[in-house]
Order: structure tokens, then C-alpha cells, then sequence
């Protein structure tokens, strides 16, 4: 594996150094940094943000913070960090959920005075440049307001129609400047599936089908306010409320083969659940006279969620039902988290930020289980006999203090080196069930090199340590909802986090007059204690199993991205853009006795998108598609494996400005009526003795939909 990362690294080289080369009579633009003022946007008629960007090649690739679905395992946001895709005004949002991305579709497009694609490194900026950054540098003026909407109505396959929209409003008043917004978007969904369990020998042991329906609409609130004191001081407040109650039911026809003639059953499930969350984030800057820079900022959030499944069988339609299942998962997850630094500058080309952040992050959870046995019943168990079920209620909580320093260092004009050491020290204590405190810490080191060979052309070098956050919710009993079969899995309290070691090299090459972006990308990624099933067994004929943490792995991939704009065959406002993602990964796991793969580190996706724009009639369209590679993920369990077949989607879109000058856009999703097919194999005793009792094949479909909206801004 060392071979091959040294080959990677050395092709990427080489392609760099022969870039230098053969470039050298444009070696001397350093300035790497594009920007696109509003002007450049006008013929386009935007209404929002996001309209502006999509305008930009290579955007997806920037906005995409997991850089082409690179998902680190089980990996969380860990607080607030140090980075950020997207600035407005050069700040980053004291934000989670309340995030800058999630501001993109409410800031109108006649606020913005120009947007940056900053390719660089510098003390200056905000935050640090984990890749490329995207500025969004609104107008400033001692009095502005603007009001955008959008109102628009979606259409399911089984024709519900649900209506949605948004209001927003944003503007400035003196030295405070203002956004605040609400929508209502449709979380409506329905899938049609079918099962069809074989017995070893492929004869027909059941064939199950069944809809599901979740009927939820998610409701939210935000506000950013922001307000200069002076030239020096800034405070930033922002605020999120958003909630959603998904009911849901599911319907079951199971046809049983197993005696001389088939017989037929029914079950029926309602799922009643409420969600909620709400979060404030701030943040206070001040500038002192010799440059330097003192930032504080804080956020306080909070997730609650209540989800109850009951279950009831009868043989025909009409008859008398019997509940056979309670099962109630109800629970509570709180951030605090401040973090406070002061930078300055070291030397002319040299600067220093040092700082720390404190977090407490605390999750209660209780899982209710009910069964149809003898016994008393309860009415907080659904009327069912109540059920022990190991470590069902917990609190867990964590104390986390980072401490860190980050070093900027322009080399030369053309080369930088950003390096910064992380020290992490933290607490885990569960208490209920069961009561257990841990200790951990953490060395975190980072460095990134860019290399801009000239304005266009850059490479980029990193290496970076990464722990994740674990999920609390492996910490206790929680429902399993990856096997309906099983409906709880145990908790584990000695779980660990997931350490990576990242290593990247990056090559992004910008095509002349604004002509599009190639991008590649090869990394290698050394995991130590990936999460997955773990043994638990009471006995060898009472199998369990858990999350945990299992042998050391890798993570192998290259990605290649591409956006162009056509204008070589006559089409200068069509952009074309794709990527090719492909890894290779590995992890030792003595739950199965073999190799396996990294989930979810499959084996890759790739996708393709187009946009026409036609500003002489005010018109745009394209479409999106994307798909993964087959084969290769599976997930294993003690006693059975089920591998997951590919998703793709294609949507459609087509938008028009026009009547009262409002902006109408009518989008196709899923036009393909994508067939996600599964396929599990269960086994007698361990997975590992390959002793195979049934296969069950999963085919699920969720229709074709269509959006209509309607935007303005006034």
C-alpha cells in the first residue's frame, strides 16, 4: 500500500513540475484569487445567491464540503472547527444548523457586490482554507432593504400535492445589517418496495410488499443580525428554530410459501414522531491598530426527537387487529461550545493565531420496549407486557477543551505553508443503566502546501490528523433500523472515537477566460479503530451484536472533477460538468474473520450535470445526474450481510423569467423511477461458519416528482 501511495504522489508531482515548465512565461501572475462582480451576473437575471453561483464553474466541487462524498466512516462535526466553505463579508456564521450554506437561497442577489473563489492561505482570513473558499461580499449602505419569496407546490407519484415557500428579508440599517427568513418545505415521501425471501436452495420461502408513507412538512425560523460599533468592533447574533412532526405508517401484504398452499397476512404499522431544534450562535471581533485580531464565538443548540413504531397483524382486510409491537425512542442532544483566539502577525509574510475551544455536548436517550406476552400489561408500553432491555436509559455527556495554534507562512509569492497543532483533552461520562467515565487525549497536527504555479494552475499538498466524534447514540439500546428483523441493538459504553491520517495531493487548473475548472485528486486515508459490528454474545447460540470499534483500515481514492464552459462548439453560456470518484479501501474485522470494506467508503460514484443559459429570452435549463459505482458495499453483521445496490437520480429543470418579472422554474426529480435493490443473507450461527439459511432481496421504488416555484424579490 506504501508503493502505491508513493506512486500517487509521484505521478501528481511530476504532472506539477512538468506544469512549471512548460508554463513558465506565465509564472509571474501570483495573484490567485477570482472574483466575479454583480455585473457579471446581470444578463443571467438572478434572484438569489445560489442563482449566482450556479453561474460559476467548478462551484460544486468548492461547496461540497465532504469533497466528493468522502465520508470519514462514522464521523460527526466536531464544534465549531476551523473551517468553513463559505464567508459572507469575508466572516464566517457562528452556525451548525444555522450554517452559511443554509443562507444561500435567502440572500437576494441584488444585495450582493461581488463574490470572491479564494484559492489560498492567509492569517487574514476567517477561518482556514481546508480547499477553496467562497466569499460572498454583500453592499454596504447607510440604508437598503430587499424582500424575496419563493411559493411553490410539489407533486408525489401517488398524487399528493404538498405546497411550500419561503419569505426573506435582508437589508441594512446604519451600522446594523439584517437577514431574517422563514419557510415551510415539503419532507413528504413514499416508497413502494417488495421482498422476496429465498430459502438456500432458492425455493420461494415469502414474498413481502408493503408502502410507507411519511407525511412530514419541516418548518424553520432564522434570523443573523449583525452590528459595527466602529471601523474595529463587530458583534454577530444568529438564530434558527426549525421543527418537524413526521407521522408515518406502513402497510404489509406477506405471502407465505411454506405449505402445500400459500397463505396470505397483513401487518400494519403507524409511526407517530415529533422532531424539533432550535439554536443562537454568536460572535464578536475586535481589530486592534497594529493589526492583530481577537475573535470569540459561541453556540448553544439543541435536537429533541420522540419516535414511536407500533405494530398490529391480522389475516384480512376488515378483521379484528393484534398489536405485537411497542417500541418508543425518545431523546434529547444539547451543544454548548465557545471558542475564542487572537492573531497577529509574526513578520511581514508570517502570521500566528492561538486559541481554545471548550464544548459540552450531552444526549439523554430511553428506549421503551413492548411485547404481546404474558405478564401485566402498561399503557406507557402501548398496552403490551413491558420489556427489559439492557442500558435503555442513559445520559451521556462530553467535556471538550481544544487548544490551538495556527501558523501562515508566505514562502514566496507563490507558495504557502499553513501548519497548526491541535491539543485535545476530553471527558466522557454516562450515567443511568449504567454509570462509566473515560478520559481522552488527542495530538492533532495539520500542514498545507500550495504551490500556485501561476494564476490558473495550483497545487496543493496536505497532511492532517482527524479524530471523530462518536455518536451517542451507539453509547445505549436504541432501535435497529437497518434489519426489521431485529428491532433493537445494544448500546456499547466503551466504544472509541475513529483516528484518521489524512495525506491529499490536489491539482486545479482554471481554463483561460473563465473557460471552466479540471480538478484532481488523490488522497490516501489511514484509519485506526473504525467503527463497525462488534460480538457480544452471551453464548455461542445466543448471537449479539454492537457497535465498536474493529482493526486498523485504509482508505485509497482518486477524484476527478470537471466543469466547462461550452463556448468551443458555440455555446458560451452552457456549462458541462462531471466527476469520477474511485476507492479502494480495507479493514481488517475479526467479527467475520476477513477483510472488508470501510463503510461507507464504497467503491465510488461519478456524476454529469448541464446548464444552458439563454439570456435573450430569460431562459435557462438542464439537467443532473448522478449514480454510484456497483458492487462492494456491503455491510456485515454477526450472522448476516446485506449489500447495498446503487442510487442513482435524475432531475430535470427548466426556468423562466417572466410575467411581473417574477422567475418561474418547473424540476422533474427522480425521473428514472430509480429501482434501489438490496440483497441480505442470513446464516446459521456465525456469519464466518458461511452456513447460509435465507437470502432476502429488497426492491424499492419512490416515484417520480415534480416541483413548481415561483420567485421574486422586491
Amino acid at each position: 500500500m506504501s508503493k502505491l501511495l508513493f506512486r500517487a504522489f509521484t505521478f501528481a508531482s511530476t504532472i506539477s513540475l512538468g506544469a512549471v515548465i512548460a508554463q513558465q512565461d506565465s509564472s509571474q501572475e501570483e495573484d490567485s484569487t477570482v472574483t466575479y462582480p454583480a455585473s457579471y451576473f446581470e444578463q443571467f437575471s438572478p434572484v438569489s445567491v445560489n442563482d449566482m453561483l450556479n453561474q460559476i464553474p467548478g462551484i460544486d466541487r468548492i461547496l461540497d464540503a465532504d469533497l466528493g462524498s468522502l465520508t470519514l466512516g462514522n464521523q460527526m462535526d466536531r464544534g465549531l472547527g476551523a473551517s468553513s466553505p463559505i464567508l459572507i463579508d469575508g466572516k464566517r456564521l457562528a452556525g451548525k444548523a444555522n450554517e452559511a450554506a443554509s443562507q444561500l437561497d435567502r440572500i437576494a442577489a441584488i444585495e450582493v457586490d461581488y463574490i470572491e473563489i479564494i484559492r489560498g492561505t492567509s492569517s487574514d482570513l476567517d477561518v482556514q482554507n481546508a480547499g477553496q473558499l467562497v466569499n460572498i461580499v454583500l453592499k454596504q449602505a447607510q440604508s437598503r432593504s430587499s424582500f424575496s419569496f419563493e411559493a411553490g407546490v410539489r407533486h408525489f407519484d401517488n398524487g399528493k400535492v404538498d405546497p411550500e415557500g419561503s419569505l426573506s428579508l435582508t437589508g441594512q440599517s446604519g451600522k446594523l445589517s439584517y437577514q431574517l427568513s422563514a419557510s415551510a418545505r415539503s419532507g413528504y415521501q413514499l416508497d413502494s418496495s417488495s421482498e422476496l425471501s429465498l430459502h438456500p436452495d432458492l425455493r420461494f420461502n415469502e414474498i413481502v410488499e408493503f408502502e410507507q408513507e411519511r407525511n412530514q412538512t419541516n418548518y424553520s425560523i432564522n434570523s443573523n443580525l449583525s452590528y459595527d460599533f466602529s471601523s474595529r468592533d463587530r458583534f454577530a447574533l444568529n438564530a434558527l428554530y426549525a421543527e418537524s412532526n413526521p407521522p408515518g405508517s406502513l402497510l404489509r401484504r406477506i405471502t407465505d410459501f411454506n405449505s402445500v398452499t400459500s397463505s396470505i397476512r397483513y401487518e400494519r404499522e403507524i409511526v407517530p414522531s415529533t422532531s424539533d431544534n432550535w439554536e443562537i450562535g454568536g460572535d464578536y471581533e475586535h481589530k486592534y491598530n497594529n493589526g492583530s485580531k481577537y475573535k470569540f464565538l459561541f453556540i448553544v443548540n439543541e435536537r429533541d426527537s420522540d419516535t414511536t413504531r407500533e405494530r398490529f397483524t391480522f389475516e384480512n382486510m376488515g378483521d379484528v387487529e393484534n398489536k405485537n409491537l411497542f417500541l418508543n425512542n425518545s431523546s434529547r442532544y444539547q451543544e454548548k461550545i465557545i471558542r475564542t483566539s487572537y492573531a497577529w502577525n509574526l513578520a511581514q509574510e508570517q502570521g500566528i493565531e492561538v486559541g481554545i475551544e471548550a464544548a459540552q455536548t450531552t444526549q439523554d436517550s430511553a428506549l421503551k420496549l413492548g411485547l404481546p406476552l404474558p405478564g401485566a400489561t402498561s399503557l406507557d408500553f402501548g398496552g403490551l407486557r413491558a420489556m427489559p432491555v439492557a442500558n435503555a436509559v442513559s445520559t451521556v455527556e462530553e467535556l471538550r477543551y481544544e487548544g490551538f495554534v495556527v501558523h501562515n507562512w508566505r514562502l514566496n509569492p507563490r507558495m504557502s505553508l499553513e501548519s497548526s497543532l491541535v491539543a485535545e483533552f476530553s471527558e466522557i461520562e454516562q450515567t443511568g443503566d449504567i454509570d462509566n467515565k473515560r478520559d481522552f487525549d488527542f495530538i492533532k497536527p495539520k500542514f498545507d502546501f500550495r504551490f500556485d504555479i501561476n494564476s490558473a494552475f495550483q497545487m496543493r499538498l496536505s497532511a492532517e490528523k482527524t479524530v471523530s466524534q462518536l455518536s451517542f447514540a451507539d453509547f445505549s439500546a436504541a432501535t435497529n433500523n437497518q434489519d426489521e428483523d431485529q428491532d433493537t441493538i445494544a448500546g456499547n459504553p466503551e466504544i472509541e472515537q475513529e483516528q484518521w491520517w489524512r495525506y491529499t495531493i490536489n491539482l486545479d487548473y482554471r481554463l483561460p477566460n473563465d473557460g471552466g475548472v479540471l480538478t484532481s485528486r488523490v488522497f490516501y486515508w489511514d484509519v485506526e479503530g473504525p467503527i463497525g459490528r462488534i460480538d457480544i454474545s452471551p453464548s455461542a447460540t445466543e448471537l449479539a451484536s454492537t457497535n465498536g470499534n474493529v482493526g486498523n483500515g485504509f482508505v485509497l481514492g482518486l477524484n476527478l472533477d470537471a466543469s466547462i464552459r461550452l463556448g468551443f462548439i458555440g455555446l458560451p453560456q452552457a456549462l458541462l460538468t462531471a466527476g469520477l470518484l474511485v476507492r479502494d479501501t480495507g479493514v481488517d474485522d475479526p467479527l467475520i474473520a476477513m477483510e472488508r470494506k470501510v463503510v461507507p467508503n464504497d467503491r465510488g460514484s461519478f456524476r454529469i450535470g448541464f446548464r444552458h443559459d439563454v439570456p435573450s429570452l430569460r431562459l435557462n435549463y438542464g439537467f443532473s445526474y448522478n449514480d454510484r459505482i456497483d458492487g462492494n458495499r456491503p455491510l456485515y453483521d454477526i450472522d448476516n450481510v446485506l449489500f447495498f445496490g446503487s442510487s442513482s437520480d435524475l432531475t430535470a429543470f427548466v426556468e423562466k423569467t417572466g410575467f411581473a418579472g417574477l422567475t418561474y422554474r418547473l424540476e422533474v426529480i427522480n425521473i428514472l423511477d430509480h429501482d434501489n435493490k438490496r440483497e441480505r443473507r442470513r446464516y446459521d450461527g456465525y456469519l464466518r461458519d458461511d452456513v447460509l439459511s435465507e437470502i432476502e432481496r429488497f426492491s424499492t421504488t419512490s416515484g417520480v416528482k415534480f416541483a413548481l416555484k415561483v420567485r421574486g424579490t422586491f
